[in-house]
């Protein structure tokens, strides 16, 4: 009681010492959430917006409004359109356009390249993801051909960011969308049938979730504020409990989250989680959520990243924020480029692409390849050995074993037809019309007796259907026999 009274004492003498004691984890996770929702959020991310329905207007001071977001966005595709492109992924409730930025040496083109996102203001009382973004934004177009991270990004990566997916909810001030609806609440989930009702989802839900089909993210993150932390899948557990909760990927996942929290000024110096990372269902259950839900539905990693305790921080600090997360931003995408395992998938056939699944021996999830290129990229945790699959219906799997190091591989699968199962479809094949062809063995194998008469016709027939057959037997063999030696 009396450690209670001194925080919320030095919360009124000296709210700078305050959150400075919040960002070391100084308060306890076990104070009730009503007294820790008069801070910033160090210790949880349920926390809800302050009891004021409407945040000041002082606070708002040198923040970007909605239509000043929009006027950067589109002076940004001006300033930086040899590579970049701008568009939008659909409308929120009132009617504001959900804006992207992609970054690319071939913007708007598809590639045998990785595609990341990063989306920030998911909650509207969450601000400073969507500054960040477009200084982010600003400062790879500044960098290119003069950072090597920079080039890197631009070159190998196809960079998609989207600063507010929430823009209703940031102009109303408020955590939830126009329709109070938390947007990070609304996706199908795992473990519990809720958001299943494809119409009654949220625009800005919908539009994320049709922009997923429209492009094969690799991975991805979702910038919030109120507490300084990485978190990774899952975030919710099939009993509710509060507990550590693993996907098949949980290596990666804390590889990737590490990525960010050792880059950053001082994430990973947390005390309250240890290396600045965390388990979402270990620090506490949510249901709904998007990053589980890009992970199974979407086959892309995504991270949620918890980058200020103070939810709003006074914008004079935006700029020091900015550099704190710099180098972890630029990191994590430059990851995908740097680590895990790319490749393509072909028909030792056609030579075509194949739109096949790549999997991992030991990890029960699927990364499939893209449909017209064929390309794969899996992220791995590296310095481990991989038993690495190829599959797709229709060919035979094909599988090698790697040692994955520090550096990305490239892996690459040519798969031949199953001739086994082309037989059985040629064998089951009525491919004569009728039952002509079981016919004729019918006769030739019970009545060539009764019908000697017809032997001289059924016998030059059969001879030349004989022949036909066996004429097309060597021509499959020598043609399947060089596939084989393709590997």
């Amino acid at each position: 009681m009396k450690f209670l009274f001194s925080f919320l004492l030095l919360s009124v003498v000296s709210p700078a010492l305050f959150h400075s004691a919040l960002a070391r984890g100084g308060l306890n996770r076990s104070i009730s959430p009503d007294f820790v929702s008069l801070a910033y959020g160090g210790s949880a991310r349920f926390l809800l917006e302050d009891n004021n329905s409407k945040r000041s207007d002082k606070i708002m001071q040198g923040y970007m409004t909605n239509k000043e977001l929009e006027r950067a966005v589109k002076a940004f595709g001006k300033k930086c359109s040899k590579i970049s492109k701008i568009y939008s992924i659909g409308d929120s409730v009132q009617g504001f356009p959900l804006w992207v930025i992609e970054i690319s040496d071939k913007p708007g083109q598809e590639e045998a390249e990785p595609a990341f996102k990063y989306i920030g203001n998911v909650h509207g009382d969450e601000p400073v993801g969507r500054e960040l973004l477009l200084q982010f934004a600003n400062w790879i177009c500044d960098n290119y051909l003069k950072d090597p991270l920079a080039t890197l990004i631009v070159e190998n990566v196809h960079l998609h960011i989207l600063p507010s997916m929430n823009p209703d909810g940031f102009s109303l001030r408020t955590r939830n969308n126009a329709n109070n609806v938390d947007l990070n609440r609304d996706f199908p989930d795992q473990f519990f049938f809720i958001n299943d009702d494809e119409y009654a989802r949220q625009p800005e839900t919908k539009a994320i979730m049709k922009w997923m089909r429209d492009i094969h993210f690799t991975a991805s993150a979702t910038l919030h504020g109120g507490a300084l932390v990485a978190n990774y899948p899952w975030d919710g557990t099939a009993d509710k409990r509060k507990d550590y909760y693993a996907c098949p990927d949980d290596q990666t996942f804390r590889f990737m989250a590490s990525v960010y929290s050792r880059s950053h000024h001082n994430m990973s110096l947390s005390q309250e989680f240890e290396g600045g990372i965390t388990n979402g269902a270990s620090w506490y259950p949510i249901y709904g959520g998007m990053q589980d839900w890009n992970y199974i539905h979407g086959g892309c990693f995504e991270l949620t990243l918890e980058i200020t305790d103070n939810k709003w921080p006074p914008a004079n600090e935006l700029a020091t924020i900015f550099e704190y997360n710099k180098l972890s931003m630029l990191n994590l995408v430059a990851s995908l480029a740097q680590t895990g395992i790319h490749g393509r998938i072909f028909s030792s056939e056609s030579g075509r692409p194949l739109p096949g699944t790549i999997t991992l021996k030991g990890i029960d999830y699927l990364v499939k390849a893209s449909e017209t290129l064929g390309v794969y990229h899996r992220l791995a945790a590296p310095k481990q050995k991989y038993e690495v699959s190829a599959s797709m219906p229709g060919y035979k799997s094909k599988n090698t074993s790697i040692w994955l190091e520090e550096g990305a591989m490239s892996v690459d699968f040519i798969l031949d037809p199953d001739t086994t199962t082309k037989r059985k479809v040629m064998q089951n094949c009525d491919c004569y019309g009728g039952h002509g062809v079981n016919f004729v063995g019918y006769i030739w194998g019970h009545y060539y007796e009764a019908y000697i008469f017809l032997a001289v016709v059924l016998v030059f027939i059969c001879f030349l259907f004989q022949k036909k057959m066996k004429s097309r037997l060597p021509k499959q063999r020598l043609v399947a026999l060089p596939k084989r030696i393709v590997v």
